[in-house]
């Protein structure tokens, strides 16, 4: 008997970072499903090669959470792989401006999105045979130290490493591994001011280095290829000169 195709469900998969580790799992045999708001982004991703399903989903929205799970099962009936990426941040402003809705929307798709995506994870993997799988979390160098006028974000991501370490945990008796990739300063559209300067903890305004977000991606195909009874708990990678080590 043959063993089942690798399904992997990657959200945010419409741009960045996880348009780069959706083609990167394509690549190397898995079937990706493609979660993401917007439909045109999904498409032209599924349109760059492999065995693509693209869903628009909110991640925030466990209605529209439930929808994307019952189309994974219905197209593959199993999952192998959740890379949790779905992400925003806020306006860059003093934490006491913070509008309060502003403050709510990234905590409902950083925080909230992910809590969700796992939950309908675990409730497919611990039910299919063979059973198990791997669900990998992007938390963020912010998931270690702040950017000025970051609160939102920066809170989310402490919360995900809470979020993996739990997963992680109660994952075990069913054979789901949970690990957690922070990425710092990847070459995407959401970095491209860092190439104009970025406000630093000092009060100066500097041109940030990034790295190519391929790495990323073979960063996070490591992690996934790993037998099950195997597990990177923390990942870091990042440009090796953007000011982290040392921060503040």
């Amino acid at each position: 008997m043959s063993s089942p195709e690798k399904v992997a469900l990657v959200t945010g998969a419409g741009s960045g970072i996880g348009r780069a580790v959706a083609l990167a799992l394509a690549g190397d045999g898995y079937s990706v499903v493609l979660a993401g708001r917007r439909r045109e982004p999904l498409e032209a991703t599924a349109a760059a090669g492999g065995r693509m399903l693209a869903v628009p989903t909110d991640v925030a929205d466990p209605a529209s959470v439930s929808t994307l799970f019952s189309q994974v099962r219905a197209a593959f009936g199993r999952l192998d792989l959740l890379f949790n990426n779905a992400g925003q941040g806020a306006p860059p402003v003093p934490l006491e401006d913070l509008a309060y809705e502003q403050w709510r929307a990234v905590v409902d798709v950083n925080l909230t999105g992910a809590f969700l995506c796992t939950q309908e994870a675990i409730r497919i993997m611990k039910s299919q045979q063979p059973r198990g799988g791997r669900i990998i979390n992007n938390g963020s160098i912010s998931a270690h130290a702040p950017r000025p006028n970051s609160a939102p974000y920066t809170a989310t991501k402490h919360a995900i490493t809470g979020l993996t370490k739990s997963t992680s945990l109660d994952g075990r008796k069913y054979d789901i591994a949970c690990g957690q990739i922070d990425i710092g300063n990847a070459a995407t559209e959401m970095t491209e001011g860092m190439t104009h300067g970025v406000l630093q903890a000092n009060g100066a305004t500097e041109v940030e280095p990034r790295m190519d977000v391929e790495h990323v991606a073979r960063a996070v195909l490591y992690m996934a290829g790993l037998p099950l009874d195997a597990n990177v708990q923390f990942l870091t990678v990042m440009a090796t000169k953007m000011p982290f080590i040392g921060r503040g």
